[in-house]
């Protein structure tokens, strides 16, 4: 059965590149930048954004770390890097954000800090939600039905593209 792709390698580069860019802009004054990407595919994305940044801003430090937690039941969630997170920037990132659950809790582990701010990015976001998680920075937001699903494709740290089922 053919895939139904509502964005190619290409379209998911340009859509980063402009995620990389919203970021700097609304983080021009800060030092730091964390970023905490959910396992696997939004480490990836993490890690390419953090590529994307470097290469804009060479002068706001980043640090990527992963979030692990089963996003059917995200009661156990580990970090891989511990760290104050008081006063930092925290931007979530999944590949897509679905009902707003996992984003929810990815983010408690940082709630036992007073961080100065969370944000969240998601490369596709559903426009249904069940929880109430804002998504900062999207690159496709795609209104579907209860029955459809969104797959991101990952080959290393490349995201070859983003289909619908």
């Amino acid at each position: 059965m053919a895939r139904n792709y509502i964005l190619d390698k290409e379209a998911v580069a340009r859509k980063l590149q402009r995620m990389a860019y919203e970021i700097i802009e609304n983080n021009l004054d800060e030092q730091q930048i964390i970023l905490a990407g959910i396992r696997d595919n939004g480490s990836a994305i993490a890690r390419t954004i953090e590529k994307l940044l470097r290469s804009i801003n060479s002068n706001i430090a980043i640090w990527n770390i992963d979030i692990s937690l089963d996003k059917k039941s995200p009661h156990d969630i580990r970090l891989s890097g511990e760290t104050d997170f008081t006063d930092k920037v925290i931007i979530v990132i999944d590949d897509v954000a679905n009902s707003g659950r996992t984003m929810l809790y990815a983010i408690k582990p940082f709630l036992a800090y007073l961080p100065k701010k969370i944000q969240t990015l998601a490369l596709v976001e559903r426009t249904h939600k069940a929880y109430p998680v804002n998504t900062d920075y999207v690159g496709l937001s795609v209104a579907t039905t209860l029955q459809e699903h969104i797959f991101v494709e990952v080959e290393g740290d490349v995201i070859t593209g983003a289909y619908m089922e």
